[in-house]
């Protein structure tokens, strides 16, 4: 699954335009390399995003392509 959607399923950020921007700012690492929005994410992959001075740390999980509000939080764990 793309980078720029598994983000807004995952709902750590909140729309697709959004996600995209963020990572053509180089704002969203994977596995210690920035990456654009159309990254592969796998079940494994450690994705850092920047915002500010704020740093959020995941470790993707699962990369289901339909995901109830529910289940969004099941899709990572922060580390």
């Amino acid at each position: 699954m793309r980078l720029d959607k598994w983000l807004k399923n995952s709902r750590l950020i909140k729309r697709r335009t959004v996600a995209n921007e963020a990572c053509d700012a180089g704002r969203i690492t994977a596995n210690g390399k920035v990456v654009k929005a159309s990254y592969e994410v796998k079940p494994g992959d450690v994705l850092e995003l920047r915002f500010g001075e704020k740093v959020t740390r995941v470790k993707v999980l699962s990369t289901q392509e339909i995901v109830g509000k529910a289940d969004a939080a099941g899709m990572y764990e922060e580390i």
